[in-house]
Formats: C-alpha cells, structure tokens, sequence
C-alpha cells in the first residue's frame, strides 16, 4: 500500500484529525483534502499508478494546419516551384506572420505521405564550397537550352550574381553570338555597375584563348577593369550555383504552356525573374530572396577603379576593446569600430583610401577608417565623406 493510500485511511478508518495526518505524514492539509476527494470519486483506484502521459500537446499543429501544408505542397509543385519545408514555412509566414518549424512541416509532410523518408548523406569532403562576400564581386554567365513547341531550340544566356544569387540578366536567343554576349552583359552593366569579376565556361562566346587570340568580350573585360574567371575544362563544378539555376528555370518552364515562338518564351522568364528575384525564398541563402540579399551590402567594383584603386575583403570578428585588426602592406594596424560591436563578426571592404567595416549579416555599417600607413591605430572617422 502506498503512502497515499495510508494518509486517506487514517482519516477514514482510524479517524484521526487532518492536523495530526498532516504532521505525521509531513504533508500539506491542501493535498490531504484532495486525496480524499479523489476517493471519493474513484474509491480505491485514485491509489493505482497511473500514466505520467500529458493529455494534450500544446506545440501540435491543428488539423486545418496540416491540410494547409498539403495544400500548398501541390500548388508549389503544379507551379514548377521548389516545395520544400522552406518554401512551405516561408509562405506560412508570408500570409499569417508566424510559421512552424521546418521540421514539423517536414513531420507533416511524411505523416500525410507526401514525402518519404531519405537519411542524410555523407557530405562529399572533397568538394569545396566558395561564394563571393560582396554583390557585383563576380557575376557568372552561361548558356542553357530550351525547346520551343515545334521543337525547335533556343539559346537562354543568363548572368546571376555569386553571391546574392540575384538573376541579372536573362535573355532568349536563336543562337548566343559573342556580341550578344557583349551587348547582354553591357546592359546589366547599366542596371547594377560593373562587376569586380565574371565567371565564365571556356566557350568561344566568352574567351578565344584557346585560339590564342581574344574575343570582344575579353576586350571589353579589359576595358572596364574586370577580372575574367574561367572555370577549367570538364569541369561544371566551378560554375555550380548557375548550373543550379538552370535546373530551377528548366523545372518553372516544364509547368508553364510550351511557348510557340521565341518572344513568348521571353515574357516567360520575364516572368520566371520577378519571381526568383523578389518572391522565391532561396534556400542557400537561409530563406530570403536574392534581391534583398543584394541590396544588403555594399557592392563590388573593379579592381582598378580609377578613383578607389584595388579593392579587397576580409572578416574579423570585434574584441573587447571595440577593435579589429588589418595587415597592410607587412604592417598590423588595429580600426575602432566601438566597445557596442564586442564580439560582433565583420566583414571588411578595403580600397586604397579607407577601410569600411560592416556587419557579417546584415550588411549594417558600423564605421569608416582613414587608411594611415604611418600610424598603428586608426579610428573611426566621425564624418565619412
């Protein structure tokens, strides 16, 4: 018999007085009175061990909700979107302010056999990840295909900025020429500024090298100060985040009517871009979209700027004294940037006439500093011109 049970027969049987109970057993007179309650209703079955289970759980989704979630599962894939727990959560957001987490959308999506479960591969340690850290710091360009009703195929050369994945330029063609490639890459030079570099496949509309000469569009390169990349030969994944993309186009164009002619497969990526650009959370970019990840730092530009000279980048993470370091030139010099910003990570953007240094994430700028080669310390400049 349990400690319980003897408490409520000693009031019952042996009548002893609450208080003495009370005592005895170093209880409350509170939980004396609800055991006796509790015998009252059941009899000697308030004693039985019982399940510890709580009767409810208040982080569980509602019914409504899961069919919410399976709803816009098939209206994301009849879209040719992507139909992820992210893309999911982002739209929850969007219209009611709040979302589950990605797992739970994730649990919901495999309770209603929407998805199967697949465990995690072993990552490729071999392959190496880059992203540029400013907008405009390197553009990549390339060509991909797409068929018209007839069956006819056509060019679709596209420019997409590394690091905010921001789509810059996308064109339809019956076939790409190098002065196409001139004049496409010289327009979205007039919408966002010229790159700092461009990343390009060895084909003959971006680079003659392999001919020992050079084309118009490598003159051009030289012209405007732009460094040009080529990824080595066989080799697609130096290009991956474009190569991604033409995956992602392709799927969005397979939902969409087959285009008849070559001026309605443009309105569609016309199309195609405001959505990846404004509306399409990216899931390498944790969820934003690419023209907010563009517009959150500063950009890139040539590196031999004529008023900037060359430019470069570097992260730092703010220590207790508010400062960060910098070597220039075989010297340490130390920036403050302010006892507020401890612990903050950084990234630095460096030209021959002073240091800008903003926050990692949110692009915020924290400061500028005169670069002074004599000088150990620089501090930040009160009002930066």
């Amino acid at each position: 018999m349990n400690k319980n049970a003897v408490i409520v027969l000693s009031v019952i049987e042996h009548k002893k007085p609450i208080k003495l109970v009370c005592q005895e057993f170093e209880v409350s007179r509170s939980w004396v009175y609800e055991l006796l309650r509790r015998h009252r209703i059941l009899g000697p079955a308030a004693f039985e061990k019982g399940s510890k289970r709580p009767h409810g759980n208040a982080l569980a989704i509602s019914l409504e909700l899961h069919q919410e979630i399976a709803k816009l599962r098939h209206e994301l894939t009849a879209q040719g979107l992507d139909a992820g727990a992210q893309s999911i959560q982002f739209r929850l957001h969007t219209k009611y302010g709040h979302a589950p987490s990605l797992s739970t959308i994730w649990r919901s999506l495999r309770n209603q056999g929407l998805v199967s479960y697949q465990p995690k591969k072993k990552p490729k340690l071999y392959l190496q990840r880059f992203e540029a850290m400013q907008p405009n710091e390197t553009w990549q360009s390339d060509v991909t295909h797409v068929q018209l009703s007839n069956g006819r195929a056509v060019d679709v050369l596209n420019f997409l900025d590394d690091h905010s994945r921001l789509l810059l330029r996308s064109k339809a063609h019956y076939v790409v020429t190098g002065q196409i490639v001139v004049n496409e890459f010289l327009s979205a030079v007039s919408d966002y500024g010229p790159p700092q570099s461009t990343l390009t496949d060895n084909g003959m509309v971006f680079t003659a090298r392999s001919r020992g000469g050079r084309n118009a569009f490598e003159y051009l390169l030289d012209e405007l100060g732009i460094e040009q990349k080529n990824s080595r030969a066989h080799h697609p994944q130096t290009q991956g985040k474009i190569e991604r993309f033409h995956q992602t186009l392709k799927k969005w164009l397979s939902a969409q009517p087959k285009p008849h002619s070559i001026a309605e497969l443009q309105v569609l990526i016309d199309r195609f871009q405001d959505l990846y650009n404004n509306h399409r959370p990216h899931k390498a970019l944790k969820g934003k979209t690419p023209q907010s990840q563009y517009l959150a730092r500063p950009k890139a530009k040539p590196s031999n700027d004529p008023i900037f000279g060359p430019s470069r980048t570097r992260t730092d993470r703010v220590d207790k004294e508010g400062k960060v370091s910098l070597r220039r030139a075989g010297r340490m010099h130390h920036l403050g940037v302010g006892r507020k910003n401890t612990g903050r990570k950084v990234l630095l953007l460096i030209d021959s006439r002073k240091v800008i240094v903003t926050d990692y994430l949110t692009g915020e700028i924290l400061g500028e500093n005169k670069i002074e080669p004599t000088r150990a310390y620089w501090p930040k400049m009160k009002n930066p011109d």
